[in-house]
């Protein structure tokens, strides 16, 4: 079993706590469109996750990027986007009695950042072999 390296936590800390950040404002300035802006700031990060661990993994041997993929894919990125953000639209229209809706927005999501992560491997593979 692996030892606790506390540099690392430190860094996806960090990571998270900008993302995390990021994604409040984006989400807060939405106004009454938070829903719609939740919905992009997943598919962005879903994007931009493919991205960097195409390029990181196109770079050789791990060791000299992995703060870089703790920084920016663990922490940044996985702050940045939110399943419970998608938790929380899903019930908001599970309440308001639109199954449909809930079912849609909350498949919706999840195949769009499918997609996006997708796209962004294809694009870091696209870069790289320039």
């Amino acid at each position: 079993m692996r030892q606790l390296d506390v540099r690392s936590v430190g860094t996806v800390a960090a990571g998270g706590a900008a993302g995390a950040v990021a994604r409040h404002l984006l989400v807060g300035a939405g106004g009454s469109s938070g829903w719609a802006v939740t919905l992009a700031v997943n598919v962005a990060g879903a994007f931009l996750l493919g991205l960097l661990l195409e390029r990181l993994a196109r770079g050789g041997p791990d060791t000299g990027r992995r703060r870089l993929r703790l920084l920016l894919g663990t922490g940044a990125l996985g702050g940045f986007t939110t399943y419970s953000g998608i938790a929380v639209e899903v019930l908001a229209r599970l309440d308001a009695g639109s199954w449909a809706g809930a079912a849609g927005y909350g498949l919706g999501t999840v195949l769009a950042g499918l997609a996006a992560c997708g796209a962004g491997v294809v694009v870091g593979a696209r870069r790289a072999a320039r």
